[in-house]
């Protein structure tokens, strides 16, 4: 599988990943979560993609991957206005992907500016790999360009349809 290079000086990635935006909660319904995280695992596909905004999925990832945790490349998502209850949640996925996230990512900008101090000591500490950001819309573009010059974040999550 074709591979590139995440960020300036990130890892090298396939090019394909998963994302678990309701793809694993239909899996687990239906008991066969673990099956398709071994078969992507299996097929060369290491990135997955997930978000507490996409229901159970972190939970069941952390879970599907079991032991193979060090294969994957986990990104996730912090969404919350709140510094207090995103470090709740940072606390709780820490635990359930073994006290390590490949990539962190602000979703949708959302109080990037009072995540970013949190998010940048938990990578010095090693508990994150790369941060970023993420936005969907054209519109926000133009706060996406100012954190990035920051110099803050590694990588960006942008919309990207080739049909």
């Amino acid at each position: 599988m074709e591979k590139r290079r995440l960020g300036t000086n990130g890892p090298e990635l396939p090019v394909v990943g998963l994302g678990t935006s309701k793809t694993l909660e239909i899996a687990d319904d239906n008991g066969v979560a673990e099956d398709l995280i071994d078969t992507a695992l299996d097929q060369g596909v290491v990135v997955f993609d997930t978000s507490p905004m996409y229901g159970r999925a972190e939970e069941i990832l952390a879970r599907g991957l079991g032991s193979r945790r060090g294969e994957a490349f986990v990104a996730t998502k912090i969404w919350t206005p709140s510094p207090e209850e995103g470090r709740r949640w940072f606390a709780q996925v820490l635990e359930w992907y073994g006290g390590y996230i490949d990539l962190l990512q602000i979703h949708n900008l959302v109080a990037w500016r009072e995540h970013l101090p949190m998010l940048e000591q938990a990578k010095e500490e090693g508990k994150i790999g790369m941060i970023g950001a993420t936005h969907w819309q054209a519109a926000a573009f133009g706060e996406l360009e100012e954190v990035m010059r920051t110099g803050r974040i590694s990588q960006i999550q942008v919309p990207y349809n080739p049909g």
